[in-house]
């Protein structure tokens, strides 16, 4: 049975959670690439810098 959420490659493994294994996820509509959320690993980072040091 072939997967109506399928992006027409006849590629996609889809999870329960609607991602392909290629990062793409469903959106109710269609497959597409979800928006990037800030994480807080990218937070620290900025925060750790020193402020003193010229970005280069």
């Amino acid at each position: 049975m072939e997967d109506p959420r399928c992006c027409g490659t006849g590629t996609c493994i889809i999870n329960a959670e609607g991602y392909c294994w290629c990062g793409q996820r469903w959106n109710g509509e269609r497959m597409c690439f979800p928006e990037p959320t800030p994480t807080a690993a990218n937070h620290e980072t900025e925060a750790d810098s020193d402020p003193a040091e010229p970005a280069a």
